[in-house]
């Protein structure tokens, strides 16, 4: 049975960080978060390099797609992050990046995510690991936090 690609409905959703920066899914199933953009001035440093933050946001935003969707598909209300690690690799000043996020433990409570991201020549420029919690239907979103 082939797995359902929510790809079309997260670019619907698109808005905030993800519309800032250009994000397009274009996969997105339980086993599997895929994302691409196209390099800008938005996405560089003062000294025309991607920005870290955009190699870790994308990464997180990746992540937790992937670990809120597998939340929800086993009745809880979504996942927020808890930790995000991020190694940069290469440095990127043009073109197109491409990242694909997958599970590596998806427990009751928490789980955790591995991404990659590569530019336009299949080269790894950043890697990471995302810890995220599993929300609870009615719980807030941040930790600490009780819905009324």
């Amino acid at each position: 049975m082939a797995e359902t690609d929510h790809a079309a409905l997260l670019n619907g959703m698109s808005k905030g960080f993800d519309e800032a920066m250009g994000f397009t899914y274009t996969r997105a199933t339980l086993e599997e978060v895929s994302a691409e953009l196209t390099v800008g001035p938005v996405h560089r440093q003062q000294y025309g390099l991607v920005h870290g933050g955009v190699h870790s946001g994308l990464i997180e935003v990746l992540c937790s797609a992937g670990a809120a969707m597998n939340a929800m598909a086993r009745g809880q209300g979504g996942a927020v992050g808890l930790e995000n690690h991020t190694s940069f690799l290469r440095a990127v000043r043009e073109g197109k990046l491409s990242a694909t996020a997958r599970p590596v433990t998806r427990g009751r409570r928490s789980q955790v995510w591995e991404a990659e991201v590569r530019d336009d020549e299949d080269r790894i420029v950043a890697t990471g690991r995302v810890r995220l919690l599993n929300l609870e239907k009615g719980e807030a979103s941040v930790v600490g936090e009780k819905r009324a």
